[in-house]
Parts: C-alpha cells; structure tokens; sequence
C-alpha cells in the first residue's frame, strides 16, 4: 500500500487498515486491521493510529505453539530524507525515537505497518504467566507432568563437603 505524500489532503487522510501481511520474524495468522491517520505538516508525515493483529507464537518456556493478540500504538513522525542529507552529521534525540525518514513523494505504508507489528511482540514470549516450562534434565512438560529429576547441582570441587555431611 503505496501513499503518495502529495496527495495527502490538508485536513489529513484516515485509513481503514485491512491488510494480509507476511511479517518475515513472527507468523501472523489473521489480516492486520486498524486505523491509521496520516498529516502533513510542512514536509513531515505524521502517521497515528492503532492496529492489531492475530499470530502464532512460541513459548519461551515450554516451547509450545500458541496464539495471541498484537496490539500496536502508531505515533511516528517521517521527514524527508534531503534534510537528513543537508545537515550533514545528524544525532537523534531522545523525543526523536519514532522519527523516520523518506524519499521521494512515495510512502510505503506497508513496511510502517509490518515494522509496527514486529515491535509489538513481547520480549519474553510466554502461553500464559503460570507457565513451569520444560525439565532442563529430561526435558518433560512441567505443565503436565511432573518429573524425578534432580535440579540441585552441587560444584564438583565442593563435592567433598558433601561426602563430609554424610558421615556425621
């Protein structure tokens, strides 16, 4: 979904978002909807709004599949590339973090879109906050069942010690 950045009414342009995107890291499994506005002020691009999508994740702790919701909140502010170009060295501020920039009167929307959902996936992937995760030893499924193993590791050079509590 290509925008044309001339073409952007004054009063701004809202989109209904709709949108079957293969996002190359996470494995969405419904169409990315939502609404985005996009304002022109000066040469930026204003673009906010919120968009959601469904997608099939792996637990960090039991490894197994599962489904959840993404949310993302779109707050980003693009300028044109020739200004970055024109000053010549360019430090990015802290209030600049959700800055980008672009070339042409061409606006790939999709990319913004894609580039979005990724954020919004968790950093620590989890089916659910209970979750006991996989027996580091046998590698059974604490969630569903529970396994002898024992995960008291003693340190090899303190392993005399051990052999001294068992003779008093």
């Amino acid at each position: 979904m290509k925008i044309l950045i001339s073409e952007i009414p004054d009063e701004g342009l809202d989109l209904e978002i709709d949108e079957k995107l293969d996002a190359d890291v996470v494995r969405l499994i419904s169409p990315v909807k939502g609404t985005l506005s996009l304002k022109k002020v000066g040469h930026e691009l204003i673009i906010q709004g919120e968009i959601s999508s469904k997608a099939e994740l792996e637990c960090s702790r039991c490894l197994k599949k599962y489904t959840d919701e993404l949310h993302a909140q779109v707050d980003v502010t693009y300028h044109p590339l020739e200004e970055l170009k024109a000053e010549g060295k360019y430090e990015v501020r802290e209030n600049e973090l959700d800055t980008g920039f672009y070339a042409g009167d061409e606006f790939n929307l999709l990319e913004l879109i894609k580039e979005q959902i990724i954020l919004s996936v968790p950093m620590k992937l989890l089916c659910s906050e209970a979750c006991k995760g996989i027996c580091p030893k046998c590698g059974a499924d604490l969630n569903i069942t529970k396994c002898n193993c024992s995960l008291t590791e003693v340190d090899s050079r303190l392993e005399i010690l051990k052999d001294l509590l068992r003779r008093e």
